[in-house]
């Protein structure tokens, strides 16, 4: 791996993220991030011999989420009384893909 980020792949990560950025944002988020990476460089130092992996920081919890209960819920009439358009059943949402309508 490279030891410092170039403006060449800070521009191939602004596209691939399809982020625009001006020459002078690429100039400083190559500073930036290259700071960055040296700050974390201390890291890369430390002696891990005989420390275990943690996998999950909290240890051994295995299932925090509460059990998936079917309860009693809105009739559609309901859950659409306040939609300001509605259709077939269905709330009614402006297109925000192709060209235009309610559709």
């Amino acid at each position: 791996m490279p030891s410092e980020l170039t403006e060449k792949d800070i521009r191939a990560i602004a596209q691939y993220a399809r982020i625009g950025l001006t020459d002078e944002e690429v100039t400083a988020m190559t500073r930036d991030l290259n700071e960055i990476i040296d700050s974390l460089h201390p890291i890369t130092e430390i002696d891990l011999e005989g420390v275990e992996p943690t996998f999950h920081p909290i240890g051994s919890l295995s299932n925090v989420m509460r059990d998936d209960i079917e309860t009693e819920s809105f009739t559609i009439e309901e859950a659409l009384s306040n939609a300001p358009a509605k259709q077939d059943g269905s709330f009614l949402i402006p297109s925000i893909l192709g060209a235009g309508g309610d559709n």
